[in-house]
């Protein structure tokens, strides 16, 4: 990892070295730790957080989820991200707030382990290649009725471990989950979209985490007069799509070349697939004015 210098801790900032837990943490033994990603980019009027508010917004509500009483407001900790990022002298990184159970309680109720809250970040270049094979993996996505399928809980990515560790030993790039009923569902750590005949389709939100990317494509392609329509995909539709696509805070915009052993779009990159990921950089770097409210300057 790239490491920087500070981290925000508790309410403290803290050298990146001396940020520890103790190892009797509830969230390392149990998962009872939720989470964000975010990033921030380089523009021409200095760096920019992408949709920061809702991201905060998120997270308190994931915490929420697992009724953990986060010890600072939303407005806290956009103040102190935007802080963090002066005190790093950063122009463009990727943001982990965590909060999370921590020392001084073992067993299945946290209650009674402190909360707490720290807030990471670090340059951190694409996640996934430029464009990727995917695999349709073994593990299914976590079911609605076992867990809370909003909430970006920690111990839910067990799930997405063992899907990627297969995916790559398969040799593919990334793997996609299905969900309870065979539908599409998502990637380990993505949402997915697919194109057809001129139209976008997303999985419909029973199964998956709402992405805040997803969100962004979602309203980007409407203002663009382009039909979006979430719904139940099937393996079938998935595989005799025109265009298909990953999105999410890490991956941002990923095209998808192959799913299994088929070919889509011939290998390359699609037409729309194409248009939105060059909607979406100038969005995030300041080069769209209609997006400007999505951004929060570092000043």
């Amino acid at each position: 990892m790239t490491k920087t210098k500070y981290i925000w801790f508790n309410g403290k900032f803290v050298k990146w070295e001396k940020a520890k837990i103790h190892i009797l943490t509830h969230a390392l033994h149990y998962g009872s730790a939720v989470f964000e990603g975010i990033r921030c980019y380089q523009t021409p009027k200095g760096p920019a957080i992408f949709r920061l508010k809702e991201h905060i917004e998120r997270l308190f509500n994931s915490a929420k989820c697992l009724e953990m009483k986060i010890p600072f407001s939303k407005e806290e900790l956009q103040r102190v991200t935007i802080k963090l990022i002066k005190l790093n002298k950063v122009k463009e990184c990727y943001i982990r707030p965590i909060v999370f159970y921590g020392y001084g309680k073992m067993g299945l109720n946290p209650k009674g382990a402190k909360v707490n809250c720290a807030i990471i970040l670090w340059p951190w270049g694409k996640y996934l290649k430029e464009k990727v094979k995917v695999k349709i993996s073994k593990f299914i996505r976590l079911h609605p009725k076992s867990v809370i399928s909003s909430a970006k809980v920690c111990g839910y990515y067990v799930n997405s471990i063992f899907a990627t560790l297969e995916a790559q030993k398969s040799k593919f790039d990334e793997a996609l989950l299905l969900d309870y009923k065979g539908f599409v569902a998502e990637g380990p750590g993505e949402n997915i979209f697919i194109v057809k005949n001129k139209k976008l389709f997303t999985s419909k939100l029973e199964s998956i985490l709402p992405g805040i990317t997803r969100d962004s494509i979602i309203k980007i392609a409407r203002n663009e007069k382009i039909p979006v329509i979430e719904k139940d995909i099937s393996v079938k539709e998935l595989k005799n799509c025109d265009e298909a696509f990953f999105t999410g805070t890490a991956a941002e915009i990923t095209p998808i070349v192959q799913i299994d052993d088929k070919i889509i779009n011939q290998g390359k990159v699609g037409e729309m697939t194409k248009f939105l990921q060059e909607k979406f950089y100038k969005i995030v770097r300041a080069q769209d004015k209609n997006y400007k409210n999505w951004l929060t300057f570092v000043r």
